[in-house]
């Protein structure tokens, strides 16, 4: 009942910000005016920036899994995480991509199934850490900027929530691991089962700082590359912004729209980059929107490799089942992990 609820919200939220965004007519003949002059060839570029982003992901991703000794060839890693990124676009939720990736990678390795729910999870942490450097890196460099206009000041404010949630949610689970407590977790605490997840994870991890710490730092140039993609699609739009402005905004956006406030950050993205770039930039509404739209079909194009992968993959041993499946074996396999974690057994056995 409450997924649905949320389902429902965020389909509201997106249908709301989209009309928003494209309630007047003006704006939208000054869009469509901009995409008449627009050099598209700047997408070449964006589209290469975001192939490498994909190939250091699966470098990081393939050293967490060697930590969890599970081997696979970097091509089908690089194939499972695009199919994953298929259905992380595709699918209402975040966590659609996630249960793909594992479920693949369980069929890689059938006798590491803990290890490869962790190993995803671990990722995605790693990933958040190294987002939540480099958006405190820019907000600091562009401090008296952001705080100098209204709406970049409570933007920055929500930033700061969501960083020190997470970063909260990772301490509690890392305290939780460091004094043996997933057996006292109360049954109404909030997000009890991840917390406890976490807490495996970071048992698994402990002893191996140097492949944790490479991981982490394999994040940033990749979410640099992620973001580079909104300046190449400024230049498409001949607009006069920096690199260096764009790596202000991007991660900024990027914090914001990892909540699951709408589908796919739909409308959320388009709204923050209008307000954020007008504010500090004077970005015109409607080169802002192409900005932000352009990154993000960007996406879609690898998202649509994803889904082609997806159309002719077959694993090892067996033919990729239903995604509600897939999500009924990870969830499974989620509080099989709980149990281990909370009972000291080993998590694979």
């Amino acid at each position: 009942m409450k997924k649905h609820l949320l389902t429902a919200i965020q389909l509201l939220i997106t249908a709301t910000l989209l009309w928003w965004i494209f309630r007047n007519p003006d704006q939208n003949k000054k869009l469509l005016a901009a995409l008449d002059t627009a050099n598209l060839w700047w997408f070449l570029p964006g589209l290469v920036a975001i192939g490498v982003g994909l190939l250091i992901q699966v470098e990081r991703w393939l050293i967490l899994l060697r930590v969890q000794g599970i081997v696979v060839s970097f091509s089908r890693a690089l194939r499972i995480v695009l199919v994953g990124m298929f259905f992380n676009l595709f699918l209402i939720g975040a966590t659609g991509g996630d249960i793909v990736k594992i479920f693949l990678i369980i069929r890689e390795a059938p006798h590491k199934k803990a290890g490869a729910l962790l190993s995803v999870f671990i990722d995605r942490i790693v990933g958040l850490l190294a987002l939540a450097a480099i958006s405190a890196a820019m907000i600091f460099f562009h401090w008296d900027k952001l705080i100098s206009h209204e709406f970049t000041k409570w933007v920055v404010v929500a930033v700061a929530i969501i960083l020190g949630g997470s970063l909260g949610f990772i301490l509690v689970a890392w305290l939780v691991d460091r004094f043996h407590l997933t057996t006292r977790l109360p049954q109404w605490l909030p997000a009890r089962a991840k917390i406890a997840e976490a807490a495996a994870a970071f048992a698994e991890y402990a002893r191996s700082g140097k492949s944790v710490t490479n991981a982490f730092l394999l994040s940033i140039p990749s979410h640099f590359l992620f973001f580079s993609t909104f300046y190449f699609g400024a230049k498409a739009f001949r607009s006069d912004l920096e690199l260096f402005n764009l790596f202000c905004v991007s991660p900024i956006v990027s914090t914001v729209t990892a909540l699951p406030i709408s589908v796919g950050g739909a409308g959320v993205r388009e709204t923050l980059f209008i307000e954020i770039l007008g504010g500090l930039y004077s970005t015109p509404e409607s080169i802002a929107t192409l900005i932000s739209l352009s990154g993000f079909m960007m996406t879609v194009f690898w998202s649509l490799v994803g889904g082609a992968i997806y159309l002719l993959y077959r694993s090892s041993n067996h033919d990729i089942p239903h995604m509600a499946d897939m999500q009924g074996a990870v969830e499974t396999l989620e509080h099989q992990v709980e149990a281990n974690a909370a009972s000291g057994h080993k998590l694979d056995s």
